[in-house]
């Protein structure tokens, strides 16, 4: 009889582990306030969390390219990483401080900026 029994609590422990495991998948939510793309796309955005409006990355171009406004926040959905500066013209260092500081976006990534973007560089 008492093999039986722990049978039952191991039967009942797996029964547990397996809907806490279940529940926890379905609270699972990406932090974007967006949905993620189905398609390679690439983008910064004006505000946290890739809200705020969107300036498209062209994965094509390798020259660095200044943004048309600070970014916060930006998705590389791509084959390719974007090398990500702020300060124009793909200067690295602090906003208007030389230093050696940049923030790399790799591929199929998307993140929030410690300070606000101004340029960037396609590296494939």
């Amino acid at each position: 009889m008492a093999l039986l029994r722990k049978k039952l609590l191991t039967g009942g422990a797996v029964a547990a582990s397996a809907a806490a495991l279940t529940v926890s998948m379905g609270l699972a939510q990406p932090a974007a306030a967006t949905d993620f793309p189905n398609a390679p796309v690439a983008y910064f955005a004006t505000g946290q969390d890739l809200t705020g409006r969107q300036m498209p990355v062209d994965i094509s171009n390798t020259d660095c390219q200044n943004l048309p406004e600070p970014a916060k926040s930006a998705v590389d959905f791509t084959a390719a990483n974007i090398q990500v500066y702020f300060n124009h013209d793909c200067r690295t260092g602090l906003p208007d401080r030389p230093s050696d500081l940049s923030f790399g976006l790799g591929s199929l990534h998307w993140g929030n900026f410690p300070y606000p973007a101004l340029s960037y560089r396609v590296v494939r």
